[in-house]
């Protein structure tokens, strides 16, 4: 029986490693690392049949789970790797092959005096442990990202997708190997107690990202002084203004819904202005159910509007995340109510506002508190793949840098790199000081 004492000192070496090689991929170039990226999207489309396998046996014993009452029906969606995931996965691949290598950017450059210049460059954050639940294709993502950006990651997927998590990690680090770069900058991690371990290793992990449930989220932001970077909570909301188009209302609202509901960028409330309450109500409610949506309304708004087949809409449904098709709806007297709805029950992930008034737009846009604001266009496209990242390591709902779906951007940070000739604090300071330039370097 393996020790706790003995599985962190497990943990802590598979992080010094990590640490090691992150170091190396520093220094290797755009040009080594898009080849290894490309060799891994090969290499997962010539295992593709035993990763599907895999997931396969995930998914037999995770629909006990599910029939147990262990495992939401939305996770058990989540769990999901067929051939047209995979094939997207390895796209996403592909992709962030080509986009634009972040590392040793230049976003800063000024000559401080003649021989004196300044320069700020992008680095790699160093290693990031990324605990992440049911979905599979995130850890590909993850390590893609990771790589890309010259980052070690230590993952920690969910016990539910545990054979695709080891036959994917498998893969990925075997190309990486291949293409001639460290192995140790992916490690996959077996166990809760092994995550816990990693929340300790201070000094070897610079970043945690928890991509899951708002208890996996919660715990790991109570336990470790390590920076977190996530979202807790996907509440997401669409708001049909008085200026609406109906046609475009109604198609995006049966799309933010019930296109993908087990996502955290799938709507769960709807606002209506009570102007076109009376008319769009009763048409979107209609439209929701033939797409197989529970619909929950105001008692009140279930009355005035004569709506059938519709439950009634608690307090606790603004707060809810359903992950699956349910949708509670409420009707506003004003744009300015909608707002403070989303503002004090949302989760700072997305939101849309239908409107055909671009003064509208630009109130909603200016007052709601989140990541995505977006006019006329489904809440769905909040995605790094689709944003054109690639892929993504998880949604942040924080205000600080990365904010919203986080890809390559996210995974940098930066150093002042100074260049002088023997330059002295001393020579620009006191009665004689001689003055800075301060020129932009072009």
């Amino acid at each position: 029986m393996v020790t706790e004492t003995a599985r962190t000192d497990s943990i802590m070496a598979l992080a010094a490693q990590a640490k090691a090689a992150s170091g190396i991929l520093a220094q290797r170039t755009g040009a080594e690392k898009n080849a290894a990226l490309l060799h891994i999207a090969q290499k997962l489309n010539d295992r593709a049949a035993e990763i599907l396998a895999a997931n396969q046996a995930d998914r037999e014993a995770a629909r006990l789970l599910v029939e147990s009452g262990e495992m939401s029906d939305a996770m058990f969606q989540r769990l999901k790797l067929d051939a047209a995931k995979l094939a997207d996965v390895v796209a996403g691949v592909q992709q962030v092959a080509k986009l634009e290598d972040p590392v040793g950017k230049i976003t800063l450059a000024t000559e401080l005096d003649e021989g004196l210049r300044l320069y700020r460059v992008n680095c790699p954050i160093g290693v990031v442990g990324v605990i992440f639940e049911s979905r599979p294709d995130a850890l590909v993502q993850i390590a893609a990202l990771c790589l890309k950006s010259s980052n070690s990651v230590l993952l920690k997927g969910g016990r539910e997708a545990e054979k695709t998590n080891r036959v994917l990690a498998e893969t990925i680090r075997e190309a990486i190997e291949e293409a001639g770069l460290p192995g140790d900058c992916l490690a996959l991690l077996d166990s809760r107690e092994d995550v816990n371990a990693m929340l300790g290793a201070e000094g070897l992990v610079d970043l945690i990202i928890p991509r899951g449930s708002n208890a996996l989220v919660r715990y790991i932001q109570q336990n470790t002084n390590i920076p977190v970077l996530g979202h807790a909570d996907g509440i997401c909301h669409l708001y049909v203004d008085r200026a609406a188009d109906f046609g475009k209302a109604l198609k995006l609202t049966v799309d933010a819904k019930a296109q993908y509901p087990a996502v955290c960028n799938a709507i769960e409330t709807l606002l209506i202005h009570q102007e076109i309450a009376g008319n769009f109500l009763p048409q979107v409610v209609e439209a929701l159910q033939q797409a197989k949506v529970e619909v929950r309304c105001a008692a009140s708004d279930i009355e005035t509007y004569q709506l059938e087949g519709v439950k009634v809409a608690t307090e606790a449904d603004w707060t809810t995340e359903y992950g699956d098709y349910i949708l509670s709806i409420k009707t506003v007297v004003s744009i300015e109510e909608a707002i403070a709805h989303i503002n004090r029950y949302g989760s700072r992930h997305t939101e849309t506002i239908v409107t055909e008034d671009a003064a509208a737009f630009e109130k909603f846009f200016a007052e709601v508190d989140s990541a995505g604001v977006f006019l006329n266009a489904s809440t769905r496209f909040a995605d790094g793949y689709r944003y054109g990242f690639g892929a993504e390591v998880g949604i942040s709902t924080y205000k600080l840098h990365p904010r919203g779906p986080v890809g390559l951007e996210g995974l940098v940070t930066y150093k002042y790199k100074l260049i002088g000739n023997g330059h002295l604090v001393a020579t620009y300071s006191g009665k004689e000081a001689k003055p800075f330039t301060h020129k932009p370097i072009q």
